[in-house]
């Protein structure tokens, strides 16, 4: 297939995607509506982690906390009358801010190191999330989160906030999209790959280690403060360590790394749980051997699956060129 048959394809994809997102949820029940926005909502933590581990090689085990403080600004300036919108930009600075300075021991640690450094963080905003009565509300948490009006229109209905959620989605998608693919995403990329090397070519890694941690953290708070208004309750048990590990889980099986990764591994960790729980008590068990099963055969997600197979196809198309090319050059030879 030419590149303009696969551009063709792609864009045919991506139609047939959006097309379902917006139409789909239509005929869908209250809770169905409340499971595609959960994924949204978890899709934009998942992409600022694949910013951070996929784009950038640096481990994160911290992206549940982002999204709980990013929640718990949410709701305590909401409850308060402030806007969503005005909490947005404050989940965004503050986690931007924390996210730059937990960059910091990046700069002198790597690896597993690393991953222990942001889990003691993690643990760290956990016990703050559940202690902290005066602000937090401790184990009780913060109920009654209201939900925005957006140019005064209420979005009190699962439908109506589900398409707010989906439209923050499409412009956090498109402003990474541009990001990825300018000097800096490269740059992102250079540093994952070899540090010494990009460092060699003038590259400047402490600076692109401390934006991918801060930028990547940012939008895990814009996915906290979407998910207190989904939720109403904002409560500690919801940014345990499993969220943290949920969220690396989705950019792995997704495919880290990879653009659109967060969004299949997204819609595996959310979706796949309740399209099996026909299965009752096993259906746990049946999700966990799948996602074994599919990181042993494939270490690099189900996007790299399919990457695999089009260089596959790529490379059989090139090969068979190449030999009837020259067997065109010997037929002609006298």
């Amino acid at each position: 297939m030419t590149a303009k048959g696969r551009n063709f394809l792609g864009l045919l994809g991506l139609a047939v995607a959006v097309a379902f997102l917006i139409f789909a949820p239509l005929s869908f029940h209250r809770y169905g509506i409340y499971i595609l926005s959960q994924w949204a909502v978890m899709t934009i933590a998942a992409i600022g982690l694949n910013l951070t581990l996929g784009y950038a090689g640096q481990v994160s085990l911290a992206q549940g906390a982002f999204v709980g403080i990013g929640a718990y600004s949410a709701a305590i300036l909401t409850t308060h009358g402030w806007p969503l919108i005005a909490a947005i930009v404050l989940a965004l600075a503050l986690c931007f801010a924390i996210g730059w300075l937990l960059g910091y021991p990046a700069l002198r640690v790597q690896h597993h190191y690393l991953a222990f450094v942001t889990l003691a963080f993690s643990t760290l905003a956990f016990l703050v999330f559940r202690n902290e009565l005066w602000l937090t509300g401790g184990t009780e948490g913060i109920d009654s989160v209201p939900r925005p009006s957006i140019f005064g229109l209420s979005t009190t209905s699962h439908l109506r906030y589900y398409y707010f959620c989906l439209f923050v989605l499409a412009l956090v998608a498109l402003a990474v999209l541009g990001l990825v693919r300018s000097p800096w995403g490269r740059a992102f990329v250079a540093l994952r790959e070899n540090p010494i090397r990009a460092m060699s070519l003038g590259v400047d890694t402490r600076r692109y280690v401390l934006m991918a941690f801060a930028i990547g953290s940012a939008l895990g708070g814009l996915s906290g403060a979407l998910y207190a208004p989904l939720v109403g309750l904002v409560e500690p048990p919801a940014f345990a360590l499993t969220l943290s590990f949920n969220l690396l889980m989705m950019v792995i099986v997704g495919g880290s790394g990879y653009f659109v990764g967060p969004f299949v591994g997204a819609m595996t960790a959310v979706l796949l749980p309740e399209w099996l729980r026909f299965l009752e008590s096993y259906y746990l068990i049946l999700y966990a051997l799948l996602v074994m099963a599919l990181l042993i055969y494939s270490p690099t997600g189900l996007v790299g699956i399919i990457d695999r197979f089009l260089v596959h196809r790529r490379t059989k198309a090139a090969s068979a060129a190449r030999a009837a090319l020259g067997a065109s050059i010997e037929a002609k030879a006298p």
